[in-house]
């Protein structure tokens, strides 16, 4: 009894809510959609793509099996002269197509929804930098710069090289629209649960959207080789109520309102004159 109860607590640790965020050991599928987005992604990815690349790729080994078994040389003395047939070549040009009409449609309607923004409960700007990510809420006139935490300043249960100083924080079921951009090489701002994935290009801004369904802490990475410490700039993205949200925002502009950022730049540009 003790070894099964032992058991039941594992499987509840790997598949509960500390892990499912983030990626695990040995993860061959998905992280858990927080999103309907994410949600529609896998659905299409589990119902219409595997079925599909599942059935070609056994007709394919079958016919692979099939010539070098019937058409082996000690029973074929001589070599067959056939050089074309009609019937399989437009077969063989015909079914393709079929399928990816069949592949097409979900997917056209999967990508006309990821870039058609809702109108935004909450509007977030993130820049990419050399090697972190930087925020800004226009709305709210605050901003901040996030950066890895070092392994050697890691707490308990937070996660190597996802963990960041200042966490982005946004309300749960509220439509979050992301402006993305870089300062001074590409990189890409991506988040798995959401099923969210975007270029961060200097001197361009491009967009996306999520609507978190529940709460809880999610991580991302950047996505676009960067340099040296591309590795190293992961996003941290905290889901919570809007109670929560608001007592948040509360706090963060007066740590991180844009205009004391402002000024203390002009006055560090005095200092250094």
């Amino acid at each position: 009894m003790t070894y099964i109860l032992k058991i039941i607590s594992l499987l509840f640790l790997f598949s509960g809510s500390l892990l499912a965020e983030q990626p695990k050991e040995w993860q061959l599928g998905f992280q858990d959609p927080a999103s309907q987005g994410m949600e529609s992604i896998v659905w299409f990815h589990d119902y219409m793509l595997l079925p599909v690349i599942t059935a070609i790729t056994a007709f394919v080994l079958f016919l692979i099996l099939y010539v070098c078994i019937k058409f082996r040389a000690s029973k074929n003395k001589i070599a067959s002269t056939t050089s074309h047939n009609t019937t399989v070549e437009v077969l063989w040009t015909l079914i393709p197509c079929l399928i990816l009409i069949v592949l097409a449609v979900p997917s056209f309607k999967l990508l006309y929804k990821q870039d058609t923004i809702p109108p935004a409960d909450v509007t977030i700007k993130a820049i990419g930098y050399q090697w972190y990510w930087g925020y800004e809420y226009p709305d709210e006139k605050i901003g901040f710069d996030s950066y890895m935490v070092e392994d050697k300043d890691l707490k308990d249960n937070q996660p190597r090289l996802l963990t960041v100083d200042n966490e982005v924080y946004v309300p749960v079921n509220k439509v979050i629209k992301v402006m993305i951009t870089a300062n001074d090489v590409l990189h890409a701002w991506a988040l798995p649960s959401f099923g969210v994935k975007r270029d961060a290009v200097p001197g361009r801004i491009n967009e996306t959207w999520f609507k978190a369904d529940r709460t809880g802490t999610f991580y991302g990475q950047c996505s676009e080789l960067c340099g040296i410490k591309h590795a190293f700039m992961p996003i941290t993205v905290n889901v919570v109520t809007d109670e929560e949200y608001a007592k948040w925002l509360e706090e963060a502009k007066q740590n991180f309102a844009l205009e004391d950022a402002k000024t203390n730049i002009k006055v560090a540009k005095k200092e250094f004159k």
